[in-house]
C-alpha cells in the first residue's frame, strides 16, 4: 500500500494501546462498550512472560523477549548478583572535579535503554513517515524518531518508580527531591513546606518556597512546581507534585504525590514533544506509572481516594489524546492508556462497576477518535489480559524445600535463575508437579537460553509473592493474598490473552503481539526487517 497520496499527505494510522484490556471483561460488557463494537475483534496472544515492559517491547520491536532482552521488570547483574531495573541504566560521568563539598561532573550523565532492536516507528521515520508516540511503555528514554513523550520507565525525581510522601501530625515537613549529584555525599535536595490548619474549619494552608495553596479536607491541589536546590542560589532542578489533604482534625494528615518531571522544564529525557504539549494543555503526569496503587496498598488511600487520583490521571490522558488528534495531520499516531491496567489490579472481580466506568471512559475516547478521524485506519490493542490473584507463592521457599537451595533462585515476578544448568530438566519437571491442595500451582515453565534461565508461568489464581520478586524466602510456602492488589497477569500467558480491534477485518487466525509492527510497516509499504518474525494480521 502507498504511504502517501501526495507529497506530504501520508496515510493516517492511529494505534490506541490500552494496557491490560481483557477480552473476557470486554465480551461480558459488550452493551456498555459501544465504540469497541464498531471495530473488528480478535484475541491477541501476549508474550511469555506476560509483563507490560516485556510485551510492549515485543510490540515495539517485533522481537520475541529473548531477542529484545527484556524478560521481567527486574534483572540480575551476573557479576555482582544485584537486582536492577531491566529497561534502563544510568551512566554517570566518569570524571569529576572536587570543589569543597561538591564534585562537579565534567560531562553529562546519560540514561540508556537496555532494550535491543529498533522501534518499528524509527523504520517508518527513516522512510519519511511522520510519527507521534505518546507515553508508550518501554520507550524511555524516547527514541527521538518523531514527536514522542516517554511512558512506563520514567522515574520520579528521586530516581524511583514512584515514591509518595505522607505526613501525620506535623505542621512543617520537607519534601525530598532528587539526590544532589553535585555533592560528594549525594544528599537529597529538599524543599520546606509549612502547613497551617484552621483551628475550627476543615481547611489548611500550605506555604511552599514560591507559592501558597489552601485546601479543604478531602481536596487535591493542582500541580505545584518546586525548584530543588543543588547549589543554593545557582543550580536547581524543577519538579512538580500534588498535595492531597486527607484530614485536618483531630490530626493533620497530608499526602504528597511522587515528584514528577515537569514536562514544561524536563530534568530527565522524557521527549521534547512533552514541552510543546505542556505549553498547550498545561502540566500532566510524567511518572511512568502515575496511578498510586502503593498508597492504596499501604492504607494511605482508601478506595474512593485512590479512584479519585486514578481519574485525575485518566482525565489527563484524555486531554493528551484530544491534543494529539487536534495536531495530527498524517502518518502514525500511537497513544497509550494506563488506566485499565492499574485499576484492574485493585478492582478486578470485586468492584466491577468501578472498573467498568474506567473501560467506558476509554471506550468513549475510542469513539471520539473514530468520529474525528473517519478516514484513518484505527487499531486498538492491549498487551495482556487479567486474572484474580488469590494465592501468593514463595518460590524461593519451595526451592529450598525441594533440594534446590543454592542451585536455583527466583527473582522478579516470573524469572528463575540456576547456578548449574544440568538441573534444568529436573527442576522444570518438579515445578510442573507443584500442587496446592491438589491444584496445579505452575502450568508452564519455559527455558530461555538467556537470563533468567527459566520463565515460570503460574496457574490462574496464583502469582509469585512480593517477597519472591525481591529474591526473598519467607518461612511459608503459599499464603492467601490479602493485599489490596487483588489481580494480576504475570502468570501462564495462555490465561491472560490480550485484545485486538481494528477498522479493517482481521484475517489472522491466531494473531500475536509481534505481528503488529509487521502489519504497520506493511501498511505503509515499508520493507519488513528479517529480524521480525511476525506476520500481517490483515
Amino acid at each position: 500500500m502507498l504511504a502517501a497520496c501526495g507529497q506530504h499527505n501520508y496515510r493516517k494510522v492511529i494505534v490506541l494501546a490500552v494496557d491490560g484490556m481483557d477480552p473476557g471483561f470486554v465480551e461480558s460488557h459488550r452493551a456498555d462498550l459501544p465504540n469497541l463494537q464498531r471495530l473488528h475483534y480478535s484475541h491477541l496472544a501476549t508474550t511469555d512472560p506476560p509483563q507490560s515492559p516485556v510485551a510492549w517491547s515485543t510490540f515495539i520491536t517485533g522481537l520475541d523477549p529473548v531477542e529484545h532482552g527484556i524478560l521481567d521488570f527486574v534483572e540480575r547483574d551476573a557479576k555482582t548478583g544485584e537486582a536492577y531495573l531491566s529497561t534502563t541504566r544510568t551512566i554517570e560521568p566518569r570524571l569529576r572535579l572536587p570543589l569543597g563539598p561538591y564534585e562537579l561532573p565534567l560531562s553529562q550523565s546519560e540514561v540508556v535503554s537496555m532494550r535491543k532492536g529498533r522501534a518499528f516507528w524509527e523504520i517508518l521515520a527513516d522512510r519519511g513517515v511522520p510519527v507521534t508516540v505518546i507515553r508508550l511503555p518501554a520507550n524511555y528514554p524516547p527514541s527521538k524518531a518523531g514527536r514522542e513523550i516517554a511512558g512506563m520507565g520514567v522515574p520520579d525525581l528521586r530516581g524511583t518508580e514512584g515514591t509518595f510522601s505522607y505526613f501525620a501530625g506535623q505542621r512543617e515537613f520537607d519534601l525530598e527531591g532528587p539526590p544532589d549529584t553535585l555533592r560528594r555525599d549525594r544528599a537529597p535536595a529538599r524543599i520546606h513546606i509549612v502547613a497551617d490548619a484552621d483551628p475550627q474549619q476543615p481547611y489548611a494552608r500550605f506555604t511552599l518556597p514560591d507559592e501558597k495553596v489552601i485546601l479543604k479536607e478531602g481536596e487535591w491541589s493542582d500541580w505545584l512546581h518546586a525548584d530543588f536546590p543543588l547549589v543554593p542560589h545557582l543550580i536547581s532542578v524543577r519538579g512538580m507534585f500534588r498535595i492531597f489533604l486527607k484530614q485536618v482534625h483531630p490530626e493533620l494528615e497530608v499526602y504528597l504525590s511522587p515528584v514528577n518531571v515537569d514536562p514544561a522544564k524536563p530534568a530527565l529525557p522524557i521527549g521534547s514533544y512533552a514541552t510543546e504539549v505542556a505549553g498547550r494543555i498545561g502540566p500532566f503526569s510524567t511518572l511512568g506509572i502515575p496511578e498510586d496503587t502503593l498508597a492504596l496498598r499501604q492504607g494511605v488511600f482508601d478506595l474512593p481516594q485512590f479512584l479519585a487520583q486514578s481519574h485525575f490521571v485518566l482525565d489527563e490522558e484524555n486531554r493528551l489524546l484530544d491534543d494529539a488528534l487536534t495536531h495530527f495531520s498524517g502518518g502514525l499516531l500511537l497513544f497509550y492508556f494506563s488506566a485499565v491496567d492499574q485499576n484492574s489490579h485493585v478492582l478486578w472481580g470485586r468492584h466491577d462497576g468501578e472498573l467498568l466506568s474506567i473501560y467506558r471512559n476509554v471506550d468513549a475516547a475510542i469513539g471520539r477518535t473514530l468520529d474525528r478521524e473517519p478516514d484513518a485506519e484505527i487499531i486498538v490493542l492491549s498487551d495482556h489480559g487479567f486474572h484474580s490473584f488469590d494465592r501468593a507463592v514463595h518460590l524461593n521457599r519451595w526451592l529450598a524445600l525441594n533440594g534446590f537451595a543454592g542451585k536455583a533462585f527466583a527473582l522478579g515476578l516470573n524469572g528463575l535463575y540456576v547456578n548449574d544448568r544440568s538441573i534444568l530438566a529436573s527442576l522444570r519437571s518438579r515445578l510442573l508437579e507443584f500442587r496446592d491442595n491438589g491444584r496445579p500451582v505452575i502450568t508452564r515453565v519455559t527455558e530461555t537460553h538467556s537470563s533468567p534461565d527459566l520463565i515460570v508461568g503460574y496457574a490462574p489464581g496464583y502469582r509469585a509473592s512480593w517477597q519472591t520478586a525481591q529474591g526473598e524466602a519467607p518461612p511459608q510456602l503459599i499464603e492467601d493474598n490479602n493485599d489490596a492488589w487483588i489481580a494480576d497477569h504475570c502468570i501462564d500467558p495462555a490465561a491472560v490473552t490480550a485484545v485486538l480491534f481494528a477498522t479493517r477485518p482481521i484475517r489472522a487466525v491466531h494473531p500475536e503481539l509481534k505481528d503488529l509492527p509487521v502489519t504497520l510497516l506493511e501498511t505503509y509499504g515499508v520493507p519488513v526487517p528479517s529480524t521480525m518474525k511476525g506476520h500481517t494480521v490483515y
